[in-house]
């Protein structure tokens, strides 16, 4: 064990203090192979297990997928059916809301909560009755203008979070401790329901979108933000190699995310229509990945899973700052930072209205998509559009 914290220190300083490429193309050769020293001495027992999660490494475009990590831990009870520890993330969010310094991790979410309301100006309607899901210190509920929403509620799981919210002008707002895994809504009463990076953490994310289904009026708009599967993907295998190289396996430190793939079906098999998704990538440049570690701390979005490891070692984190600074790390006007990729999926679904428009039935089209590059022929034959003869 003194050996190989000795070639963690060691590990640590070649990797942040040197410019040799030490960890060059540690995402698929065996990390630290082009350390010279003591490589026979702290590696033997590693070189067999390393074969398996060096083809799992390759193959990832750039990282492992949740379930690659959690196929190497060994389930709780708990963790059969549920994912998320909805106690501790309740915990989690009233400690950063008490924090004196709480509105300096706000700068995510803000921006996020910004653009989802903008989503609601899109909207060309006034919504009589709007629930927001989740709603923090109120990132969507600030933006929110009397023109468009009449009455606001917002819920949360955290009580300190929901009393910090600001009180949108002319708009009539309620406050509400909420679980988002069990609405108290009265069925087909709201007229909109918005959640901006909260349902990332419901552990039945299909049986959530039932729900909100079930409480909006016909034709009424459902409206979400989640984390996708490519968020702190740099996080991720940073930790994942530290712990590869340090104790032989991995460890679900970060939370798995929903798939962009995976949020249409969802929202179809729960009952929405006319879907839109899309998808949206930030990125924050930090200091170091303990700066990153610590902020996600302040916005509440620390581990929440059942199985997560509650402690992180030093050598392993010193090792995987290190591994961090080296593959993504940049020097942007003399300042060095590592960048942290948050991938926000946007989801709008409508509940279903004879009032909405239909898609035509099947075969009733009158052209075929192999005559797009003639569609000007097409539709003048079909007096759809003028003539050359008829211009003249």
């Amino acid at each position: 064990m003194n050996c190989f914290k000795f070639c963690g220190k060691h590990i640590y300083e070649i990797g942040v203090r040197t410019t040799t490429n030490k960890f060059h193309g540690c995402t698929n050769v065996r990390l630290g192979s082009q350390l010279k020293l003591h490589e026979n001495v702290i590696y033997p027992l590693l070189k067999d297990s390393f074969k398996f999660y060096h083809k799992n490494i390759e193959t990832a475009s750039r990282c492992f997928h949740a379930s690659c990590v959690l196929s190497q831990i060994k389930p709780s009870g708990n963790s059969s059916v549920n994912i998320f520890d909805r106690r501790a993330k309740t915990l989690q969010r009233e400690r950063a809301a008490r924090a004196s310094d709480v509105e300096v991790y706000d700068y995510l979410k803000e921006e996020v909560g910004y653009r989802l309301a903008d989503r609601v100006f899109d909207i060309k309607r006034k919504f009589k009755h709007a629930v927001d899901l989740g709603c923090g210190r109120g990132y969507v509920a600030k933006n929110i203008e009397a023109d468009y929403v009449e009455e606001l509620t917002v819920c949360d799981l955290s009580q300190t979070w929901i009393d910090q919210v600001p009180s949108p002008e002319n708009v009539k707002i309620n406050r509400k401790v909420v679980d988002e895994e069990m609405l108290p809504f009265e069925q087909d009463s709201l007229d909109l329901i918005i959640s901006s990076l909260s349902m990332h953490w419901v552990n039945d994310l299909p049986g959530a979108f039932s729900q909100i289904l079930k409480c909006l009026k016909n034709d009424g708009v459902f409206l979400g933000a989640v984390f996708g599967g490519e968020t702190l993907f740099e996080l991720r295998s940073s930790l994942q190699l530290a712990e590869l190289e340090r104790l032989g396996g991995i460890s679900p430190h970060i939370s798995p995310f929903t798939e962009i793939r995976d949020i249409g079906s969802l929202l179809t098999r729960a009952g929405f229509t006319m879907l839109t998704i899309d998808t949206d990538e930030i990125v924050v440049g930090y200091p170091s990945m303990f700066e990153l570690m610590w902020d996600l701390k302040g916005m509440a979005e620390n581990n929440a899973a059942f199985n997560r490891k509650l402690h992180l070692g030093r050598d392993t984190a010193l090792a995987a700052a290190a591994i961090y600074n080296q593959l993504y790390g940049k020097e942007v006007d003399g300042k060095f930072s590592v960048p942290a990729t948050f991938q926000i999926i946007y989801m709008l679904g409508w509940k279903p209205d004879a009032s909405q428009p239909k898609p035509l039935a099947r075969g009733t089209g009158e052209m075929s998509l192999k005559d797009l590059y003639r569609i000007d022929e097409v539709l003048k034959k079909t007096g759809k559009i003028p003539s050359d003869e008829d211009k003249t």
